[in-house]
């Protein structure tokens, strides 16, 4: 898709022109009738506001240039002003005896901003600057060595490094180079935090923090008890797999660089962010007994590109009984990096229009992690797909959890078996060991993942509270990454440094929280669907390709969008109300059995 410097230009005056702030709050007591119709104008005017601003996101994504930025920045104001205003008019329906579709959706206007923009122009304008600010900083940043005139890498050529590098001072260097290139996002970072508390404040939340615990069906306190729950359900998991891990690193690379009770240093664990621990699977693999899990070989030897990648994961939805993608995903994707200009690497799923005009936005490499994540992004397009037809404030997930976890439920069903069946792997693991190789490579990203996923949001509901303050922004993360990771800065850090913002989502202001939700629900849901597949046997076994019964019950609960609270979608797809991590615990038995055995004698913890 080509667009035109004249076109951006139109494209964002449209933007700012289409802001139609409602009507004054009526003096008479407002009625039912009155609710509905006011939703009714919400939702029309809303959708047209959010594909302007989607159309401008994604040229910014895609080609970031000072313009794209302020297209990007203009539309967004435009969205912040119009939200800002329909959820002070949404208060006098207050008490209002409405019916329940109307009610769902007052509910979910008074939570769709999730930077919330005060009613003061000026403050609204500079909001949206920075938050265009703060993406493009993240997207362009390069590390140019120590000096400053090295050659220069984005984050592609540092994740790879991360990734495949054993040398200790190599992986530090890559470390400490990309988390320098956060610095310079602080000051706008405070700034933004300063302006969006305003803006939730006005229309009724504490903080920003509190807006985003709202948003789940139950209360912020109620939520917070709710992830804390969850967590602790899994938390002897992760600290057995931590301790063998820990372990094999420091045989590695020497007690004197590990500790054996001490946290892990950061930039050993094979990931920027040491947020999964896959890449480090070839330091910790329990049994050398064979090269079956080596999908990248596998990819390599079928001559997969990109394009052939997101085919495959495509056929494994329509293979459930879901539709092909549309011609228009094929045209409007963004599958690899163009050389011609700068682009947000982070992978994303879109629909542009919120009319099924379903995009993905990556970088792919070919190998086994990517593979993964593209199933993950197809799940949010086959949602997207699922409710494009509902009104605009039901074009969501159940929960923000719901949206994240339903492509990498799919990926709990690329077992050994397909991938053999694809011929990406030469033999399926049936013994014991080979299961244990199996599980413990999926559990340096399933399990690993868990504390990263809930500190995100830990660190910043206590920013915007307050609680955390700049001047000790550095030191707070640091102390979540001890405390629910094990996982420590390998060299000094001081509050000159910004490492929060090293990770995406802090510059792009994305909640984090449902990335946690998601993994635990991601199990809940393949119990479930591998129940209507009539599986019987261990969880781990289970794939549900080629199922349509799965699908059919897929399909039903991805339809409802964000109609109904998320117990409901979760009854409908599982016939349970409550999240459970235990099907997670039930998946890695066998492995948590066997790391357990492992760990005898060893100290734990840290």
């Amino acid at each position: 898709m080509k667009t035109t410097p004249i076109a951006i230009a139109a494209l964002s005056l449209a933007a700012t022109l289409a802001v139609a702030a409602p009507a004054k709050q009526a003096k008479h007591k407002p009625t039912a009738a009155e609710a509905k119709a006011f939703v009714t104008k919400v939702n029309d005017e809303l959708k047209n506001l959010w594909v302007r601003q989607s159309n401008a996101d994604w040229i910014r994504n895609t080609y970031i240039t000072d313009d794209t930025e302020q297209a990007s920045t203009w539309a967004n104001e435009a969205t912040m002003a119009y939200l800002a205003n329909a959820i002070k008019e949404a208060a006098q329906f207050d008490g209002v005896k409405v019916d329940a579709e109307t009610g769902r959706m007052l509910y979910l206007l008074k939570v769709a901003s999730t930077v919330p923009a005060p009613s003061d122009a000026k403050q609204r304008e500079e909001l949206a600057s920075i938050s265009a600010k703060l993406e493009g900083l993240y997207g362009k940043a390069k590390y140019c060595g120590k000096d400053g005139k090295g050659k220069c890498r984005e984050i592609l050529e540092l994740t790879e490094t991360m990734a495949k590098s054993r040398n200790y001072d190599e992986l530090l260097d890559a470390w400490t180079g990309w988390h320098s290139t956060a610095v310079a996002s602080k000051p706008l970072y405070e700034r933004m935090v300063e302006i969006s508390n305003e803006g939730a404040k006005e229309i009724g939340y504490k903080n920003v923090g509190d807006l985003w615990r709202s948003g789940y069906d139950m209360s912020p306190a109620d939520f917070e008890k709710e992830t804390n729950r969850l967590w602790d359900q899994l938390r002897p998991l992760y600290d057995q797999l931590h301790c063998y891990v820990r372990a094999r690193l420091s045989k590695f690379y020497g007690a004197d660089k590990v500790a054996l009770d001490k946290p892990i240093p950061a930039h050993l664990l094979g990931n920027l962010w040491a947020q999964e621990w896959q890449n480090v699977y070839s330091l910790v693999e329990p049994y050398k007994v064979s090269t079956a899990l080596d999908v990248d070989a596998g990819l390599k030897a079928q001559n997969y590109d990109p394009k052939k990648l997101v085919k495959l994961g495509e056929s494994f939805f329509t293979s459930l009984g879901l539709d092909p993608l549309p011609a228009t995903f094929w045209e409007r994707s963004q599958f690899t990096k163009p050389q011609d200009r700068e682009v947000v690497c982070h992978a994303s799923a879109w629909d542009v229009t919120y009319n099924n005009d379903l995009r993905i936005k990556m970088c792919i490499k070919v190998n086994e992690e990517d593979l993964i994540t593209v199933h993950h992004e197809l799940g949010h397009d086959y949602y997207f797909h699922q409710y494009y037809m509902l009104p605009a404030l039901y074009q969501q997930g159940a929960n923000d959890g719901f949206h994240e976890a339903i492509g990498d439920t799919m990926a709990l069903s690329v077992t050994p078996a397909y991938l053999k069946n694809l011929g990406l792997i030469q033999a399926v693991p049936t013994d014991e060991k080979g299961l244990i190789n199996v599980q413990l490579k999926d559990a340096l990203d399933k399990v690993a993942f868990l504390p990263f996923g809930l500190l995100i949001d830990q660190w910043r509901w206590d920013v915007f509270s307050g609680k955390i303050k700049p001047a000790n922004y550095n030191a707070a993360w640091w102390a979540l990454r001890k405390k629910y990771q094990g996982v420590d800065t390998p060299v000094a850090r001081s509050e000159s440094d910004f490492d929060p913002g090293a990770k995406y989502h802090i510059p792009a202001n994305v909640p984090y929280t449902r990335y946690f939700l998601a993994r635990i629900l991601q199990f809940q849901f393949h119990r479930a669907l591998c129940k209507t597949a009539g599986h019987t046997g261990p969880l781990h076994t289970c794939s549900i390709y080629g199922n349509k019964d799965a699908g059919a019950k897929l399909k039903a609960m991805l339809a409802l969008g964000a109609s109904k609270p998320w117990p409901e979608a979760l009854y409908a797809m599982t016939g349970e109300r409550q999240m459970d991590a235990g099907a997670m615990a039930d998946y890695f038995a066998p492995l948590y059995t066997w790391l357990k055995e492992q760990n005898k004698g060893m100290t734990c913890g840290w």
